[in-house]
């Protein structure tokens, strides 16, 4: 079950629920994306971001996670202060040119909450002043950042999303944790519950 809420604060809240018969897999996320300077700009490399993570999971061929947990510090993966996307995403980093960008998982650092909402990362689009936070009880954050988008979709304003024309954040647990034995786990059994609740709240600055 999923639950869409427009707080009266103007938050967009997102609530996850799941029960199973049989022991499962249950990783559920919101692939939404943002363009915080306007429907139809072309692209989100001004967009300033700072993600709440000091490491990230590097990945193989297919994207898929190695299972390694690698801290950012001096890689173009660094996003602890705001610094525009489109500064270092062209950088010469083997992680970046297998993913065409970014694409990854960032492992949160959840500070000042074990289980309920804490704060993933901030984007912030100068021009405009828009700013977007994301609160999340998950214990990580996709960002994608539009590397695929190749113009066959269009907007309401009959404008094509090419590359990098749009930004997701997909809180989460990490990808391919089933086969991870070092990221949480994903198993939900039967008599439990899953729950996961994710706000991107709105403001100008």
């Amino acid at each position: 079950k999923v639950v869409y809420t427009l707080t009266r604060s103007g938050a967009f809240r997102i609530d996850y629920t799941a029960t199973t018969d049989k022991p499962a897999v249950v990783n559920l996320t919101h692939h939404g994306y943002y363009n915080l300077a306007g429907e139809g700009n072309p692209s989100i490399a001004g967009h300033e971001l700072l993600l709440d993570s000091d490491a990230y999971t590097p990945v193989r061929d297919g994207l898929i996670p190695t299972g390694e947990i690698r801290s950012v510090k001096g890689t173009p993966f660094d996003f602890r202060q705001a610094t525009p996307i489109g500064d270092r995403i062209d950088a010469d980093d083997p992680q970046l040119k297998l993913s065409g960008g970014y694409d990854h998982n960032w492992v949160l650092r959840r500070e000042g909450s074990a289980t309920g909402l804490a704060r993933a990362a901030v984007v912030r689009e100068p021009e405009s002043g828009r700013v977007m936070e994301v609160w999340t009880t998950e214990p990580g954050v996709q960002f994608y950042a539009g590397n695929f988008l190749d113009g066959a979709e269009t907007g309401k304003s009959g404008k094509p999303y090419g590359k990098r024309s749009a930004l997701c954040l997909e809180t989460q647990h990490f990808p391919d944790s089933p086969n991870q034995s070092k990221f949480p786990t994903t198993r939900l059994n039967p008599g439990e519950t899953y729950r996961h609740t994710t706000e991107y709240r709105f403001s100008t600055r």
